[in-house]
């Protein structure tokens, strides 16, 4: 039995949710520059993680390990700690995320995170849209996707 819980973000967690973040770039998003990281990782840590309705899964140890973010039906944000991959979290959240929002969640992935994607997809998300440059307007081409179920 699985003892892991989803609850709302909480200040006293933002340096862990911070630090979940940076090492699931660290981990998945291969393109970006050092320079990269430490640019979004600012935006991470000053504005975006307080801009959205943010959920957190803690482990049986009591520590968070994943986090979704939130706009409306928009998935601004998903990160799960490398150490906890493949354990189900992102997909949790999501369910937690559909829960709280119903059908038409939408997200956007880098192009270059091929992981995502496959992740995304695999889940039921369908592409229905491209942009050539992500938010910040670099040149990191994004992936609208958008959940369809039983299509």
């Amino acid at each position: 039995m699985s003892t892991h819980r989803i609850m709302p973000y909480s200040p006293a967690e933002h340096d862990r949710l911070v630090e979940i973040w940076e090492k699931a770039v660290r981990a998945t998003h291969h393109f970006l520059s050092e320079e990269d990281i430490v640019f979004y990782r600012q935006i991470v840590r000053d504005e975006a993680l307080r801009a959205v309705e943010v959920w957190v899964e803690w482990n049986e140890q009591g520590l968070p390990v994943g986090f979704i973010g939130l706009a409306d039906t928009k998935i601004e944000m998903l990160f799960v700690d490398p150490l906890y991959r493949g354990m189900g979290i992102g997909s949790r959240l999501i369910r937690h995320a559909e829960q709280l929002k119903g059908n038409g969640l939408q997200v956007d992935v880098n192009e270059q995170n091929e992981e995502a994607a496959i992740f995304y997809k695999r889940y039921g998300f369908v592409q229905i849209g491209r942009s050539e440059l992500d938010e910040s307007g670099k040149p990191f081409p994004i992936l609208h996707l958008e959940l369809r179920r039983g299509e």
